[in-house]
């Protein structure tokens, strides 16, 4: 898909989705890796989010959230 007025939408879309899901898939594969070493395995950064009061978001970015970034950008560029 061609990036344009229009599409720029679903581009910040399939990113954030991306980002959230390789950010939760990286989390699961270093629990695994943890689990079945004698080592804590931990390549996260701190917590990046805001907290509005009543609504509080916070990630922890790992190399997952930039390799789901780029799974998001090329999934869109496929479309």
């Amino acid at each position: 898909m061609k990036l344009s007025s229009k599409t720029i939408r679903p581009l910040l879309m399939l990113i954030f989705l991306g980002t959230i899901a390789g950010t939760l898939a990286w989390g699961i594969l270093e629990k695994i890796i943890s689990h079945f070493s004698s080592r804590p395995f931990d390549l996260s950064a701190g917590p990046l989010g805001f907290d509005l009061g009543a609504l509080m978001f916070y990630i922890r970015v790992n190399p997952g959230s930039l390799l789901g970034a780029a799974g998001g950008f090329w999934l869109f560029r496929s479309l």
